[in-house]
């Protein structure tokens, strides 16, 4: 087994096998989207033909929205598949959300929540999408003192009250909408079954993995991942590497690696974020070029998907460094994968 190369075919970052930003995130099943910018290149580096302008358009449309749903982080999933994943993970989000409130000595009432919200949906009503500072003008239009953090928190608790997901794409600040103005009415779905889809949807896109690496990617306990796991085994592949038991779908791809790719990964990519163990594809002694101690990923550039370096396009202006001392990475190929980057904004 090579997961390295498995995995690559599986994320899309090789011979990608979908034309439209939509497709590429259900396919996902839930893309780590904590910079609202490298958001849309994580998605669009993913397609046939990479445009900023076709993810702007999904965006937009409620075929893709971007909220607070698994490890309680920002992430990207079909307009579809939001309400029910947000059912499997709400109980853990309000978990993790009070735990952080209390931590700060917040504290807010359920009265208190249901008056601001809405004072949220009021407004909505008539403009359709907000920033955080048209929120915190309508609270403050109520007669309603608030700082900002609290206003915060008031935003995420709308969201996994089912009233708040993303509104439209803007160049630097997020937007919200009504969830019932945004996506699509559905039928709720059972549990079990929601567990089996989240399951297939995870291995089938990110596969070779480990159970381990399902648990954490879900932030849900080991239990239901288990069950999700066990639900799907006849669709599974089960393999041995280096004493670890990784699972990858039966309808996954094993060819189409060519040695030499260069890939620009965004900061906080599925690549690297989605795994409990990055081992496969980060080396230990390049650990902290990727990412530090607190949670925070930076862009790297790949060889054959493993780490060898840094990119960064402050002001537009892409630089890279490539740190690996044994990297024999093709300027040309590297000049073509930036050529693409760049393309993709003006797309």
């Amino acid at each position: 087994m090579n997961p390295i190369s498995q995995r690559l075919l599986s994320q899309q970052l090789i011979c990608p096998q979908f034309s439209s930003p939509y497709d590429v995130v259900e396919w996902m099943g839930a893309m780590q989207a904590q910079e609202y910018r490298m958001m849309r290149w994580a998605v669009g580096m993913r397609t046939r033909k990479p445009s900023a302008k076709a993810f702007e358009q999904d965006y937009n449309a409620g075929r893709m929205v971007r909220g607070h749903l698994f490890r309680t982080t920002w992430q990207l999933v079909a307009g579809e598949d939001w309400r029910w994943m947000l059912e499997l993970c709400r109980v853990n989000a309000l978990r993790g959300m009070t735990g952080w409130m209390h931590s700060n000595g917040v504290s807010i009432p359920q009265a208190e929540q249901e008056a601001i919200q809405q004072i949220f949906s009021d407004y909505l009503s008539q403009n359709r999408i907000a920033l955080k500072a048209d929120f915190a003008k309508a609270v403050q239009e109520k007669g309603i003192a608030m700082d900002e953090q609290r206003l915060s928190y008031h935003i995420r608790l709308a969201e996994y009250s089912g009233l708040l997901c993303s509104g439209d794409l803007f160049p630097m600040k997020p937007s919200y909408a009504l969830v019932e103005d945004k996506l699509p009415r559905q039928n709720p779905i059972p549990r079990d079954e929601a567990l089996a889809l989240l399951a297939r949807k995870y291995i089938r896109s990110h596969g070779p993995a480990t159970l381990e690496d399902f648990v954490w990617w879900t932030g849900l306990n080991i239990s239901d991942c288990k069950s999700g796991m066990d639900a799907i085994q006849s669709e599974l592949i089960e393999e041995r590497w280096k004493g670890l038991r990784f699972f990858r779908h039966q309808d996954s791809r094993t060819r189409g690696f060519r040695s030499g790719t260069v890939t620009l990964l965004p900061s906080y990519d599925e690549y690297l974020i989605g795994y409990k163990s990055r081992h496969i594809a980060l080396h230990p002694d390049h650990t902290h070029r990727a990412h530090n101690s607190t949670g925070n990923f930076w862009p790297v550039i790949l060889l054959d998907g493993q780490v060898v370096g840094n990119w960064s396009a402050p002001a537009g202006k892409l630089r890279t460094e490539v740190f690996h001392p044994e990297a024999g990475i093709s300027q040309e190929v590297l000049q073509e994968e930036i050529s693409k980057y760049q393309m993709f904004l003006n797309k």
